[in-house]
């Protein structure tokens, strides 16, 4: 489409001059040439809707010329009409150039901003093998109301999944705010439920920041305010001990078995510390040994409907799957996930998925 607009001014020049060089140059062709720089416009920069203008204006010249026509109304009618819409579009062709490269600009500067806050995953850690894959709902977005992060650790390898309630730039602070606590308490807090508790705090600050903020005046639900998250720590030995917050329970694989890691204690998302009860949260430790999977994901994978209103069955789609490496493995369940929906998710969709290799002593990260 883009380009046949492209060659529409260049088709009108030809078919004027065709006719108007013929015997049928008795048909009135003049309006014809008038709307070519326009259309030049609509894709062209300044330099090519000047050119299509100089060209239009040579055809009508030369036709002009070639049918003995100088010296009637039309023709310098025509000429008149032919200024004005080319000095216009001339005009709009460089505003628009300028807004692209502003635009250009600013994507640039917005891909090294959400960069920083939703790094790639290393694919290959101390003991462990890891990929992960994010789909925002928004259009032309890469990060939105997921977050997670994987890192190496004096403690092992510690990952974080979340998902923020809401969207948009206040679900991006939200995001940026966990994201920066967990970053920082996984290399010096020595018990997950601490990492998690200081998460729960940044998440605090920043409800109360947004709360003071001129732009969002009125009062705020701090109920509604609230992140689900799970916490994983892959140590030297053959476990992962997890802490969730509200989110959905992360999958183990193991050959083809699928099974769920269900908390014996659910707990509230983050923002919701007043229905924790009196009794603390704390890590609880399952087997993960050797060649085994885990699978970390956001309530967008399983919530995603096909046209059907039928969810993703993500545990049917993953027993499904060969024994890929992480990275093959996210971005098979990226395509099938796409393919469920139909390329159109309602809510964005993380997953991240880490695999054992040995029971080596992990390195101590420099901190």
């Amino acid at each position: 489409m883009f380009t046949a607009v492209r060659i529409l001014p260049f088709l009108a020049v030809i078919a004027v001059v065709s006719i108007e060089l013929s015997p049928a140059h008795f048909l009135y062709t003049g309006p014809f040439l008038t709307p070519a720089p326009a259309l030049a416009a609509l894709t062209m920069g300044p330099r090519g809707t000047a050119a299509v203008a100089v060209v239009t204006a040579l055809a009508s010249c030369t036709t002009a010329t070639f049918n003995q026509a100088w010296g009637s109304q039309q023709v310098y009618a025509n000429l008149s009409a032919l200024l004005l819409v080319s000095l216009a579009s001339l005009a709009s062709s460089t505003a628009r150039a300028r807004r692209e490269r502003e635009l250009a600009h600013v994507r640039r500067i917005a891909q090294v901003s959400q960069d920083v806050v939703l790094r790639p995953v290393p694919e290959q850690l101390h003991g462990a093998r890891a990929a992960g894959v994010y789909l925002a709902a928004e259009a032309g977005a890469r990060i939105g109301g997921d977050l997670y992060e994987v890192l190496s650790t004096p403690y092992g390898i510690r990952v974080i999944v979340g998902d923020v309630r809401g969207k948009g730039l206040p679900a991006v602070r939200t995001t940026a705010a966990v994201l920066g606590a967990f970053r920082e308490a996984a290399h010096y807090e020595a018990e997950l439920a601490d990492v998690m508790s200081r998460c729960e705090a940044a998440l605090q600050r920043e409800v109360s920041r947004a709360e003071q903020l001129v732009e969002a005046p009125g009062p705020h639900d701090r109920a509604e305010q609230f992140v689900t998250a799970v916490l994983a720590q892959v140590p030297a030995e053959p476990v992962v001990e997890l802490v969730s917050r509200g989110h959905p329970p992360p999958l183990l694989l193991s050959g083809d078995e699928v099974r769920p890691l269900e908390a014996s204690v659910p707990l509230p998302p983050l923002g919701l510390a007043e229905f924790l009860g009196a009794t603390p949260p704390r890590a609880e430790t399952y087997p993960f040994r050797p060649g085994e999977r885990l699978l970390l994901y956001t309530d967008g994978v399983i919530e995603a409907r096909d046209p059907a209103r039928n969810f993703f069955e993500l545990p049917a789609h993953l027993a499904r799957l060969d024994h890929s490496p992480p990275q093959q493995l996210v971005e098979q369940l990226r395509a099938s996930l796409l393919h469920h929906v139909r390329g159109s998710l309602e809510d964005d969709a993380a997953m991240v998925v880490v695999e054992r290799e040995g029971c080596g002593t992990p390195a101590r990260a420099a901190v």
